[in-house]
Order: C-alpha cells, then sequence, then structure tokens
C-alpha cells in the first residue's frame, strides 16, 4: 500500500490534532508558571476563580465547576480545598438539598483573580504571538484567531 502524499499527512485530522495538542501544552506551561510566580496560584485555581467571579451569584455546584474547569469529582473537591486553605472560596451546603455543596468566593478570591487576570491575558497574548511565528504551529495559531461570523 502506498504511503499518502506527505501535504495529506500533515493535513491529516490526527497531524491537525497533535498540533493543537502542543500548541496547548506550550500555552499552557506559560501560563501556569506564570500565575505560579506572579499570583502563587495554578491554573486551575485561576480559572475556577474565574468561573465563581463570573457567576451571577458568586458560587456553583461543586459538579457545575468540576465540569467548567474540566476537572472530576475528587479533583475539584481538592481544588477547592486549596482555594478554601487559601482563603480565595469556601464550600456552602444547598439549602434546598444537603447533598449538594456549593463553592463560593471570597473578598480576597476576587481580588486574586482580578490580579492575576491581566497577567493571564498577557502571557496568553504573547504566547500566541509567539506561537504564530512558528512554522509548523503558525497556522493553527492563525486558524484559531481568525473571526467567525
Amino acid at each position: 500500500m502506498a504511503t499518502p502524499p506527505l501535504a495529506a499527512q500533515r493535513n491529516s485530522d490526527h497531524a491537525v490534532w497533535n498540533r493543537v495538542l502542543a500548541l496547548h501544552a506550550h500555552v499552557e506551561r506559560e501560563l501556569t508558571a506564570a500565575l505560579q510566580r506572579r499570583h502563587a496560584i495554578g491554573l486551575s485555581e485561576f480559572r475556577s476563580l474565574e468561573h465563581l467571579h463570573r457567576s451571577e451569584t458568586s458560587e456553583l455546584r461543586m459538579q457545575d465547576l468540576a465540569d467548567k474547569v474540566g476537572l472530576g469529582q475528587s479533583s475539584v473537591t481538592r481544588l477547592v480545598g486549596r482555594l478554601e486553605s487559601a482563603g480565595f472560596a469556601f464550600k456552602d451546603l444547598c439549602p434546598s438539598d444537603k447533598r449538594g455543596v456549593y463553592a463560593v468566593i471570597t473578598d480576597e478570591g476576587r481580588q486574586r483573580y482580578e490580579a492575576a487576570r491581566a497577567t493571564y491575558a498577557e502571557v496568553l497574548s504573547s504566547a500566541l504571538n509567539t506561537f504564530a511565528a512558528d512554522p509548523e504551529l503558525g497556522p493553527t495559531v492563525r486558524a484559531l484567531r481568525t473571526p467567525r461570523d
């Protein structure tokens, strides 16, 4: 059986997905390092604070937060435990369903999120700009940045 032409291999779904994953890994590493260094929080903590901050009620059910951050139930429980230890969030029981647990952002959590938000935006843009110049990842960055109707 003949091997597909090189151009077809580069444009296969598998190759495209591998470029997305490589770009994701590079950007996530840079975001993680900057948030940890400048604000002493991890990327998952930042994203959790962001979702809690944007919530109309400043709280989310733990399962909803897990879904938004992309973690399992036990991982989000540990994550909220870290936020709680840092004073950025606390757990609260659902008044109508005592089995339901909410994560609630604190004022200190809002302040930490607000301080870290500019770092996140700056590092994200810088990383994407850097990778836009990369011959292998540049087309992926440009595709992601192309406005949709």
